[in-house]
């Protein structure tokens, strides 16, 4: 099976259950911060619905440099974030769909000002800087819900309040 293949799955799933997370944001509390050290549920729910443009960036480019782009403005709605991270997750995927082994085990690098932060293969990055990412980040945005008593959805079985999938 090509690797692309096996990653699909894994992508749809995970993506699927971010949106439901980013579909709870109360757009009424997006400046509320748990800690002062915290980022706000605002950036917080704005770098979730982000982080899948990096599946597209790593599969489209052999490198990418944090200082060739500014930083996004900030997005001031749930209804922002959703359409935001609806193009990204269906760029990353047609980035995905249909790429070789090759291309999935070529090197790509992430840098800063011309210097290298971490090079390593497109699966890895696609895995760790993509998928883990979002996955750590989501769960904290769980948290933050939590805290603001919006019901949780299921992810991987049955939450406290979602009795099934």
């Amino acid at each position: 099976m090509p690797i692309a293949d096996s990653l699909l799955p894994e992508f749809d799933h995970e993506m699927t259950v971010t949106r439901k997370l980013l579909e709870r944001v109360p757009d009424g509390q997006l400046a509320w911060k748990p800690h002062e050290k915290s980022m706000s549920l605002g950036q917080l729910a704005q770098h979730v619905a982000t982080i899948p443009r990096w599946g597209d960036v790593t599969l489209s480019r052999t490198e990418f440099d944090l200082a060739s782009e500014p930083a996004p403005a900030p997005m001031g709605s749930r209804a922002e974030m959703l359409a935001a991270f609806d193009r990204h997750v269906a760029a990353a995927r047609a980035a995905l769909v249909g790429k070789g082994d090759g291309e999935l085990t070529a090197p790509w690098a992430l840098k800063r000002s011309g210097t290298t932060i971490f090079s390593m293969p497109r699966t890895a990055v696609w895995r760790s800087f993509v998928m883990s990412h979002i996955i750590h980040h989501r769960a904290q945005l769980g948290v933050y819900l939590r805290m603001h008593d919006v019901p949780l959805p299921s992810v991987y079985g049955p939450s406290a309040d979602e009795g099934s999938l």
